[in-house]
């Protein structure tokens, strides 16, 4: 389904636009290009196929009708409304420092909650405005059966943010449920900001963790119109059952202390990242250490549309590294990308998207293949027309801004052959060959402040012309349905 792009466009243009990067491209040269599969360029490049824009709301009536739809692939049957349902008021709240209640008390919970919760809070203050909460939300833990329960966290006006704003240390909203085992979960966060400039302690300023998730237990997160600062990572969402999917928001930056393994998102093996109308920016960066990305996507799947991924600093300099770093594994369907990178203190990494291929992040059971090189598999002649048997990611429509001509756009990094033991490291990088690689990446309509497409590793092309059974790359529930098929989910 589309959703309304209402987001302001970012940043000034950073760079003059240069060499498009158009024209048929190729890194991968050992491709067999008599092949039916493999045709000359196509004159303009390949779209892609999406359902049509829906208008966006311009009502909080129209919000709460748009709010209840969600993406085809998360099954939202078997949910209960929530048990415990909480009304928070804003002067009262404001003038004591914490949440006041109108009718239901958390504190009727003793710090445990069963069945499911739901939060609403006033969205304005006695004058008129929006609601400054100052503090964080304070959540109980949550305990007892978890199958089909809910966390919402909402405005009481859909479509007019509600803020937190705190500078205490350890800030955060934050979702953690144990023992998942096969249940079905979900979390919803509707018009709110964080703004925690101080909380350098938790993991996320938002932190959605489930333990011990097992297929078919699924963890679903829904984010609507937020915006999000503070934490080690603005977003942390460990490992696990996790399908996340953001709309019209803002990920502002992260106010860690350490230069590893802080971003302004730091998602690490789940299931699905799914982004739109989204704009990141901000990750902390250093002057003289190497500093985290933007966006750290390590799910399985990865769909990007109308994301712009800055790195306009928040505190500190911009960020020297890729802008966006994820997997040459699993799969990854983006239209308009927008990557705008500004000078940062250091010499600037290269890449703008980085598909690596060094660590197995989250369940081995969540990839089809194996991820690093084996005897079973060699690249046919011809990579195109095997699209549906190796690990894909397909850019429509990337434009990049940049302070520099960049030497490339995306990197899709080589494989290693084995496992350091005891470890989800993976060995060996660079010692394989292209033919044992079981990754392909396709761009179309690249265009910006860049060099080439790609850089020469992997079996990658720019603009190719691809032959009709293989043109469901460019239909994006296709491509969902087709990765999520492969793991049963």
């Amino acid at each position: 389904m589309r959703f309304p792009l209402w987001l302001a466009a970012g940043l000034a243009v950073l760079g003059t636009i240069g060499c498009s990067g158009l024209g048929g491209e190729s890194n991968a040269q050992t491709a067999g290009r008599g092949s039916a599969a493999w045709q000359q360029p196509a004159a303009a490049p390949l779209q892609p196929v999406v359902p049509p824009d829906l208008p966006p709301p311009t009502t909080p009536a129209g919000y709460a009708v748009r709010d209840a739809s969600y993406p085809f692939y998360m099954p939202m049957q078997g949910l209960r409304r929530p048990a415990n349902r909480f009304f928070v008021k804003c002067d009262a709240s404001q003038a004591a420092g914490r949440e006041v209640y109108q009718g239901n008390d958390v504190a009727s919970l003793y710090g445990r909650a069963e069945g499911g919760m739901e939060f609403v809070y006033e969205a304005r203050d006695r004058a008129g405005r929006p609601c400054v909460y100052p503090f964080a939300p304070n959540l109980p833990d949550i305990v007892g059966n978890l199958d089909g329960t809910e966390y919402i966290f909402r405005s009481s006006i859909p479509g007019e943010r509600v803020i937190f704003r705190s500078g205490d240390q350890w800030a955060v909203l934050r979702m953690r449920a144990l023992e998942m085992g096969r249940a079905r979960i979900h979390f919803e966060m509707r018009d709110i900001e964080l703004d925690f400039p101080g909380s350098i302690q938790p993991m996320g300023a938002v932190h959605l963790e489930t333990y011990g998730g097992a297929p078919p237990g699924l963890f679903t997160a829904v984010i609507r119109r937020a915006r999000l600062f503070g934490g080690k990572n603005a977003i942390f969402v460990p490992s696990g059952e996790t399908m996340l999917y953001a709309e019209d928001s803002e990920i502002t930056g992260n106010v860690g202390t350490a230069a590893d393994q802080e971003h302004s998102t730091y998602i690490n093996g789940t299931l699905v990242s799914h982004f739109r109308n989204a704009r990141w920016q901000g990750q902390k960066g250093w002057s003289n250490i190497a500093s985290g990305h933007q966006l750290k996507d390590k799910a399985y799947l990865r769909i990007y549309e109308n994301v712009t991924v800055s790195n306009a600093p928040g505190q500190g300099p911009p960020s020297a590294m890729p802008l966006i770093d994820a997997t040459s594994f699993g799969f990854t369907w983006s239209n308009n990308l927008r990557i705008e990178r500004m000078a940062p203190l250091q010499e600037p990494r290269e890449a703008l998207v980085d598909l690596r291929s060094e660590i197995l992040y989250g369940n081995p059971q969540h990839y089809p293949w194996p991820v690093i090189a084996t005897s079973e598999w060699h690249m046919p002649p011809s990579a195109l027309g095997t699209l549906d048997e190796v690990y894909l990611s397909v850019f429509f429509n990337t434009e990049v801004h940049s302070f520099r001509k960049e030497p490339y756009v995306f990197a899709l990094r080589p494989w290693g052959r084995g496992f350091t033991p005891g470890t989800a490291t993976i060995a060996g990088e660079g010692l394989t060959s292209r033919d044992e690689q079981r990754a392909v990446s396709l761009a179309f309509g690249t265009r910006g402040t860049f060099g080439k497409v790609y850089s020469g590793e992997g079996w990658t092309y720019s603009n190719p012309r691809l032959a009709d059974d293989v043109l469901w790359v460019a239909d994006r529930d296709a491509f969902i349905r087709h990765a999520l098929g492969l793991i049963r989910r």
